[in-house]
């Protein structure tokens, strides 16, 4: 199944794959008709941006720039898993992965069969794997019945949360958190106290 996974991304495909929050529609973010397929199967606008999955953080210190000095620490400290990280791109990032924006998204999921095929085969995009505005897809038949059986996947409900990532902006003087998921304010303090988050 990984081989043909990895078959189907280098093709072009889109391929169905659980992280640790839900399931997500991988495709390779460096191939412009793979990433306007996963757009065509979500029904996703195009002016909402995707994010980078990939599996090191020489990774997300090649696709950005201005990285902060705790950012090693921060990875160190919650990577892989369920925290989206927002930092400036640099003009590595192709406009069709963050629609032109100043700033891309990485992700570093934790289910260790979709981090290796994102070691073997990334950058990878991987937004939830539903029709967009549905609900995010936690239950592998609904999910390829949505998508009318058209994608590969590899199911495995046990090793979901549900529970979104927490997104953290990078990208300005002062820490923002933008969507609160799994990791809290608090869990970022305890491990980097000196983390410079806005006041709230």
């Amino acid at each position: 199944m990984m081989d043909r996974m990895k078959k189907e991304l280098e093709n072009g495909g889109a391929v169905v794959l659980p992280t640790e929050t839900v399931y997500g529609l991988f495709a390779k973010a460096l191939d412009e008709k793979a990433v306007e397929h996963v757009y065509q199967l979500k029904r996703r606008p195009k002016d909402k941006a995707l994010n980078l999955n990939i599996a090191s953080l020489e990774a997300i210190e090649f696709f950005s720039k201005n990285q902060p000095t705790y950012l090693k620490r921060l990875v160190e400290a919650f990577l892989p898993g369920p925290l989206t990280i927002i930092l400036e791109a640099n003009d590595r990032v192709p406009y069709w992965v963050n629609s032109g924006l100043k700033t891309v998204g990485f992700r570093m999921p934790s289910h260790p069969i979709t981090l290796d095929l994102i070691r073997e085969t990334g950058p990878l995009i991987g937004p939830s794997a539903n029709i967009s505005g549905h609900v995010s897809g936690i239950v592998f038949k609904d999910i390829l019945k949505d998508f009318d059986q058209e994608v590969l996947g590899l199911e495995d409900d046990a090793f979901l949360t549900g529970q979104d990532s927490t997104i953290l902006d990078l990208s300005g003087d002062k820490v923002k958190i933008l969507r609160q998921g799994a990791i809290t304010r608090e869990d970022i303090l305890a491990e980097l106290p000196d983390i410079p988050f806005e006041k709230v």
